[in-house]
């Protein structure tokens, strides 16, 4: 499934699978310029390959695919378009391992996005730049070690990946550092722009006008969740205890995942950071 939406020099790509005429779960692509940011995920290669076949018909090829982080959902369609224009996607260099030998997925995330196909992204330098825009590439840690945002200051305009989605979120993945993604998120909300403003271009879609007061807004809901669950933890309850407290119950998502996205890995990543 794919759905797409102009917005002015930008195109959102929204890619999902399809169940039953529904998405499962969007994931985004963006082109700006002749840059194809992210590839979507492997269930979704050949539409995003057949609507680049459409641009290219159109006078708007792609010239140049950047990466913001190895996760399958993200580099689902990089073989796809090496063999099929000679694309090799620029990635941070930690991910470069990962994206060429891709681990095997749990069974939620195949049937979600898809294992990837083996490809062979070539490095990232500190700036990616088309015929009319220079993006810089600012390291994100959190989501993972090697995610990175892509920023036009110019424009004031942050393709975020996945860094940020939400200005408020229940579950954490089992392997996200929360105290990496509040920095990371400040480092963004800091960012000077020659508009003044920062354009948040997301992971899912999702896109927020005003993203350093979003992101500011998630920062402080993050930090007063780290504080109560400190509160809560000195009291003498327990980890499940905090989570039930301050969420109501275990998200579903945890029992849809084995555990890998849950409300109690945030609550414990809350307490291991130690956020201020």
């Amino acid at each position: 499934m794919l759905d797409v939406t102009r917005l002015g020099e930008v195109t959102c790509i929204r890619l999902s699978r399809e169940m039953s005429g529904r998405p499962v779960y969007w994931t985004a692509a963006y082109l700006v310029d002749g840059l194809l940011i992210d590839t979507g995920c492997a269930h979704t290669a050949a539409e995003l390959a057949g609507f680049l076949e459409e641009e290219h018909a159109a006078g708007r090829p792609v010239s140049k695919v950047a990466i913001t982080h190895h996760h399958e959902d993200h580099i689902g369609a990089n073989r796809l378009l090496e063999e099929h224009w000679g694309l090799k996607a620029l990635a941070p260099s930690p991910a470069i391992p990962l994206i060429r030998d891709f681990p095997d997925l749990e069974p939620y995330r195949r049937f979600v996005w898809g294992q990837p196909g083996p490809s062979d992204p070539q490095p990232l330098g500190e700036v990616v730049e088309t015929a009319g825009h220079r993006f810089r590439v600012v390291p994100v840690p959190g989501h993972c070690r090697d995610h990175v945002a892509f920023v036009d200051e110019a424009r004031g305009w942050c393709f975020s990946g996945d860094l940020f989605v939400a200005e408020r979120f229940k579950v954490l993945r089992s392997d996200e550092d929360v105290g990496e993604m509040v920095r990371s998120m400040e480092t963004l909300a800091r960012l000077p722009t020659g508009t003044g403003r920062l354009v948040l271009f997301t992971g899912i879609g999702r896109v927020f006008e005003d993203g350093r007061r979003s992101l500011e807004r998630c920062v402080r809901y993050l930090r007063d969740l780290a504080r109560r669950a400190r509160s809560l933890r000195d009291e003498g309850l327990s980890v499940p205890a905090i989570r039930d407290t301050l969420f109501g119950r275990e998200s579903t998502f945890a029992a849809l995942t084995g555990g890998h996205y849950s409300s109690e890995n945030l609550v414990r990543g809350l307490l291991e950071a130690e956020l201020d």
